[in-house]
Parts: structure tokens; C-alpha cells; sequence
């Protein structure tokens, strides 16, 4: 191979979309079982026992598929549904009618009649599209935001308008890193607040952790450090959220909040504006 320049306009010439086939074995073998479904006006417990009879992993994706649910929602909604009993085929298998029971509440029988008695038109396709796409990132979004209009509801009453939302603020040796809510500003803040509500997939956990090091190592050792957060998917990755208690633990982070612990953040914010004198 002759050794040479290449240029960025010849790179850029010689790119082209990475299309990937999404279906696997496992989608292909859902859908055959989905579209081997008998048409009928209504579905009984027979029905999803015949789903997860045969093969339990493909028969619970297809009842994701009608309750249009993430696998991380699924398994946090039937956890809930069963008591801490087992989600699995194990539990499936112990207690068969305790999880069609669970099924029925979450509405999967009239999903199914939906769904299947729905007359499709083209206009179909673009919505789902669009709700899979789009739609998707604007659910992580608003559960988000949702949590972060909740802490600034709190920190405007306590302070009025002296703190900044969403900001990179100054820290220790001129290191700097964003977080939620720098109180009472940016520049040397004497309260960081980061905010993440939890309802993603494991893969938005190195995020969380990340940035919340990412405030500790940048921030004065006097500042503190309040971490709000919310979201059953954290059931999900307990390991996760013990590294996270850890650092608490540590002194790295001054207090956990969640939603259902609004008085005492509330109560925290007070005792720090009067002992900070903010």
C-alpha cells in the first residue's frame, strides 16, 4: 500500500448511510408467532398463556409489543403487579395464574383486541415512526425536565431568583462542569444542585455517574452538593444507585432526594440559606 495523504473532501466523497438490517431470529420469530394470531372480538387468559407457553422470552416481547412498553418499564410494572414475586419464566412457573392476573390488570387483553381488530391505513406507519423515533426521545426529555421544574419550584421559593438553572459553573483551580442549579450562581457557587430523573436504558447510567464526578472532582470543598433523582427503572440497577450512595457516604455528595422526600429537601434548603448566609 503506497503511503499518502488523503484529503477530507475525498473521506467525506466516499461515505454512505450505515443501513442495518434491525430484525434478529428473535424479531422474525415474534412476529411470525404475532401474525399466526387468530383474528377474534376477544381475548381470553388463554390466550397469553398460549404467548408464554411455548417460548416465555419471545411470548413476553410480543406482550410488550401490545402494551407498547420498554423492557425496562415492563419488568418495573410487573414487579409492582406481582409483589416482589419472581418476573421470569421461574416465576411464570410457580405461580401462573398470580401472573396472567397481573397481565389482565396492565391491560393486555384489551390491547390485544385493540390491536389486532385495528384496521390499519397508511398514516399508521408514519406515527409509529415517529412515536418510536422522535416520540421516544421526547418522553426521556419530558420526564427530565419534569423533575428538574419540580427542584426549581423549590430552590425559587427558598431563594427567590438568586441561583442559575442549567449552567457550567466555576469551581476548585479554575476547573469548571455543568449541573441543574448552581445557587447563588454560576461563578462560585456555594450550593450545586444536579437533577437527573432515571427512566432510560443502562446505558444513560455512565452518564449519571459520570457527570455527578464530574461536579465532585470540579467543585470547592466547601460547596455542596445535593443529588435529586426519581424513577422506579432504578430497581433495575441497584448496583448502579449503591455507587451513587456510596459517594454519598463518602462526603462526595451531601444528600439523595427523591420526589416523596420534598419536605426535607425543602427543610435542607432553608437550614443551608440561613447557615451560608445566601
Amino acid at each position: 500500500m503506497k503511503d499518502r495523504d488523503q484529503s477530507l473532501d475525498e473521506v467525506v466523497e466516499g461515505l454512505s448511510p450505515l443501513d442495518v438490517d434491525w430484525m434478529d431470529d428473535i424479531a422474525a420469530s415474534a412476529i411470525a408467532r404475532l401474525s399466526a394470531l387468530p383474528k377474534k372480538a376477544e381475548y381470553s387468559r388463554d390466550d397469553i398463556a398460549a404467548l408464554l407457553n411455548d417460548n416465555f422470552t419471545e411470548g413476553l416481547l410480543c406482550v410488550r409489543l401490545f402494551l407498547m412498553l420498554s423492557k425496562d418499564s415492563m419488568e418495573s410494572l410487573l414487579r409492582k403487579e406481582l409483589s416482589g414475586n419472581g418476573i421470569g419464566i421461574k416465576g411464570y412457573q410457580a405461580d401462573q395464574a398470580g401472573f396472567l392476573d397481573a397481565l389482565e390488570r396492565m391491560g393486555l387483553l384489551v390491547m390485544m383486541e385493540t390491536t389486532i381488530n385495528h384496521e390499519p391505513v397508511w398514516s399508521d406507519i408514519l406515527v409509529e415512526r415517529l412515536r418510536a423515533g422522535r416520540g421516544s426521545a421526547i418522553s426521556g426529555q419530558k420526564r427530565g425536565r419534569g423533575l428538574e421544574n419540580f427542584v426549581e419550584a423549590l430552590v425559587r421559593e427558598v431563594f427567590g431568583d438568586a441561583y442559575e438553572t442549567r449552567c457550567t459553573f466555576t469551581g476548585a483551580d479554575g476547573k469548571s462542569a455543568k449541573c441543574d442549579v448552581a445557587i447563588p450562581s454560576r461563578t462560585r457557587p456555594s450550593i450545586v444542585i444536579e437533577v437527573k430523573g432515571y427512566g432510560a436504558t443502562g446505558s444513560k447510567m455512565t452518564d449519571i455517574i459520570g457527570d455527578l464526578d464530574a461536579i465532585i472532582d470540579a467543585k470547592r470543598h466547601g460547596t455542596k452538593l445535593f443529588f435529586v433523582t426519581d424513577g422506579t427503572t432504578w430497581k433495575q440497577r441497584i448496583s448502579d444507585l449503591r455507587k451513587i450512595v456510596e459517594r454519598q457516604n463518602q462526603g462526595k455528595i451531601d444528600r439523595i432526594y427523591t420526589t416523596q422526600m420534598r419536605e426535607q429537601f425543602l427543610k435542607d434548603l432553608r437550614s443551608m440559606k440561613t447557615i451560608l448566609s445566601l
